[in-house]
């Protein structure tokens, strides 16, 4: 009878029927086999093993017979594979292997058809397999006196031989020819030929320690017991590939240059290895262990680039301004030729999404002549993700760290940490305490991986982290980074940027020549279809257009030019239109930073008939809540000096903020909340172009705030021409584009009371 079944083709590992095999898997290949033979083949499928070396499945090379085997037990793992334990049932006959996709195989199959053999013949074989088998036994130590009782309960040949083929200690080709005899008479006439040549070997082997262990001394007995193990094989005329492979793993560790008990660790890790048997379940990770450790640049680095001017030149072509982050990585090459011996800096990029950030580290790798390698620990929240796991774990696998290394092929890379404030503590441990000992100087050149299990030194590594919002950065991570901020760019900037880095690569990737794009259409582009500080979805938005075009001009094979009527055309209609700012009493303009840079809210107060109660609402999280109460209580205390009558506070006060989707948090909105509810309570209007930003305490001092180039930018781009800043702000205001600096007028306060005389005047 003709049936289907999925296969799963095995290198280097048979297995017979009546054997039962732990697999993993980590593609998702083999994870839909394992899928489509549970839902589809009542958990069968064939195995088959591809005897040839070729790293790809050549159907042409795939044995005829294969065995059945039925899924006992699935585990998925932590890792993301999946484990199986599969029973081999029996042989089949394989009639056409199908290619359902480029590396999944199905195939049609049939069960093997036996010789008929009389009762007779079957019970002479058996009983002359029983006494061999016996007598075996009793001689060689190391067989297992359990495989009698297996195989006493049953009469059937088939399973009898598959049974004790199993237990024989012989090699995957020899198992293979085990496998493809299907006539059962021939394969006891094989395992009786195997046990008397094991009986053979046993006793040569015997022989060789008669021989051998007068001359030994305790010294030489790791010698002994190889030598002795090349003499068996010589005297069976046998060399198997795993023979082939420890040598040249020993080959490799000798040629490795590492301290000298490194070199014994790997050494004892190959010798565990290779005395493991084929089917041990620790064998792959052993493996895993060893290649591991020698795929890492223990002692090769590169040669830094020291032309400075190249390097200026090559970060210049490839970044707009960011002159700071620049100069920095010029100093520190400059320092370090000079004095041969420098700590690090470990340089934290700080800035919202999309400004150039992970760019620029790799831009920074490139033309110091250093190897590049990035890992994210955005998310992150347990502490082996950093430092690895033990390797006795299921599933272990070395730290993100460490692993980096082994990528970046040489041991000073500039090695990027991205998104190193979105980290978080759990039970699992604190993962940002680990990266203290990665990125501290005084640790990092011990730096241990649970595991690699050896020390590995960090210290010529150039680390460079990103962040998005610095706050979010423990204290303790932060004293150790030299933070440098990458702000926003202004429309000028990007209109710069774009004409000079995004449409030149653009157009080169899609292989034509520059488009043009006139200034005003760009600005259009920046303004009505994008909101953000970066470049991202502008980059997005050029890549549409010129797509569009290369379609059109392969279409129509015309010249096409963008002009204002038909940019609606390739993107569609505008997405961003700029809110109306209104001038109404109990409505202010403050200054916010957000993920996409700076930006203005209006605050809303009003006030009823009530008990006194103030409310909040527009999300607003614990420190704004604060502001506003803070806010209150000042207005409070200083009534008279606002001409507020006290009874007015047994109303109701309720206090907004629009968007209320949208998280609002941080200090710097309470002098634009006090001027709120002073407008609304003393019944005058500010202007709608005069924004504020600045924490203010309960005795009425303006405190400095953050971010304030992004907010500056965010005002210019509402039309805002007065802005209120506290005064300890004023030297943030040389950061300010002069092109903006000089179209607001910035009005540094110390004392709200300042706030209050300049709103009054205006008023009057």
């Amino acid at each position: 009878m003709k049936f289907n079944l999925p296969v799963i083709v095995l290198k280097g590992t048979i297995i017979l029927p009546e054997a039962e095999i732990k697999l993993e898997f980590g593609d998702e290949v083999s994870k839909n086999i394992i899928e489509e033979s549970q839902i589809f083949h009542d958990n069968n499928l064939l195995i088959v093993t591809q005897n040839s070396i070729d790293e790809n499945i050549l159907i042409n090379e795939l044995p005829n017979i294969g065995t059945i085997a039925h899924i006992t037990r699935k585990l998925e793992l932590p890792n993301g594979k999946v484990r199986i334990v599969l029973k081999g049932v029996k042989r089949a006959q394989v009639l056409e292997y199908l290619n359902i996709s480029k590396d999944s195989l199905e195939s049609i199959v049939s069960s093997v058809r036996h010789e008929y053999i009389d009762e007779e013949t079957i019970k002479g074989l058996l009983r002359k397999l029983n006494i061999e088998l016996e007598n075996y036994i009793n001689k060689v130590p190391y067989m297992s006196n359990s495989l009698l009782s297996l195989i006493s309960n049953t009469t059937d040949i088939n399973k009898i031989t598959d049974i004790i083929v199993n237990y024989l200690p012989i090699n995957i080709s020899k198992k293979l020819e085990y496998l493809l005899e299907i006539n059962p008479v021939k394969r006891v006439e094989m395992i009786l030929e195997d046990i008397y040549k094991e009986e053979q070997l046993f006793n040569i082997e015997k022989s060789i320690d008669t021989k051998v262990k007068k001359e030994l001394d305790n010294d030489e007995k790791n010698f002994y017991l190889k030598e002795k193990i090349k003499l068996l094989k010589s005297e069976l005329g046998e060399i198997s590939p795993k023979e082939e492979e420890i040598e040249h793993l020993r080959k490799s560790v000798h040629e490795l240059d590492v301290k000298e008990d490194i070199k014994n660790k790997i050494i004892y890790e190959i010798d565990r290895y290779e005395n493991m048997s084929s089917i041990s379940p620790e064998l792959s990770i052993v493996r895993n262990y060893i290649d591991f450790i020698l795929s890492l640049p223990w002692n090769k680095t590169t040669t830094d680039i020291e032309d400075f001017k190249l390097i200026r030149e090559n970060l210049d072509k490839k970044h707009y301004d960011l002159n700071e982050v620049k100069l920095r990585i010029i100093e520190y090459l400059a320092v370090k030729k000079h004095s041969n011996s420098v700590d690090t800096p470990i340089i934290c990029l700080v800035g919202p999404p999309g400004v150039g950030k992970t760019t620029l580290a790799y831009s920074i790798a490139e033309s110091i002549g250093r190897n590049f390698v990035k890992i994210s620990v955005g998310g992150v929240d347990d502490e082996a993700i950093i430092k690895g796991h033990i390797r006795t774990y299921i599933g272990s696998s070395p730290g993100k760290i460490i692993d980096g290394i082994r990528r970046a092929k040489s041991s000073n890379p500039v090695f990027l940490i991205d998104e190193i404030d979105k980290m978080s503590n759990t039970y699992k441990g604190d993962p940002r305490s680990a990266l203290l000992e990665v990125l501290d100087s005084n640790q990092n050149k011990y730096f241990k991986d649970n595991y690699l299990e050896e020390e590995y030194d960090l210290s010529n590594v150039l680390f460079i982290t990103t962040a998005n919002n610095i706050d979010n950065i423990p204290q303790e991570l932060r004293d150790r980074l030299e933070i440098i901020n990458i702000n926003g760019y202004t429309e000028l900037d990007k209109l710069e940027i774009t004409k000079k880095h995004i449409i030149p690569t653009i157009c080169s990737k899609h292989g034509i020549s520059n488009i043009k794009i006139s200034d005003e259409d760009i600005l259009n582009i920046i303004r009505y279809y994008t909101k953000e500080s970066g470049l991202r979805e502008l980059e997005r938005l050029i890549s549409k257009i010129v797509r569009k075009i290369v379609t059109e001009k392969v279409i129509s094979n015309k010249r096409i030019v963008l002009t204002i009527k038909n940019i609606e055309d390739y993107l569609g209609k505008r997405i961003y239109e700029k809110e109306e700012i209104i001038s109404e009493v109990g409505i202010v303009n403050s200054l916010v930073y957000t993920n996409y840079g700076g930006d203005i809210t209006q605050i809303e107060v009003n006030h009823y008939e009530g008990s006194g109660n103030i409310t909040l609402t527009g999300s607003l999280g614990d420190i704004m809540l604060e502001s506003a109460k803070i806010a209150l209580s000042y207005i409070k205390a200083n009534h008279k000096l606002f001409n507020i009558d006290y009874n007015i506070f047994k109303n109701d006060i309720h206090i907004n903020i629009p968007n209320i989707a949208i998280k609002k948090e941080g200090p710097s909105a309470g002098i634009s909340i006090t001027t709120a509810i002073i407008s609304a309570l003393s019944n005058f209007s500010v202007n709608k172009n005069i924004a504020f930003t600045g924490e203010i305490t309960l005795r009425g001092n303006i405190l400095k705030i953050g971010g304030l180039k992004e907010k500056v930018i965010g005002a210019y781009l509402n039309n805002i021409d007065t802005i209120f800043i506290p005064r300890s702000n004023i030297n943030d205001l040389d950061f300010i584009p002069v092109e903006i600096k000089d179209k607001i007028k910035f009005i540094p306060v110390k004392k709200y009371e300042e706030v209050y005389e300049y709103l009054k005047g205006e008023n009057s």
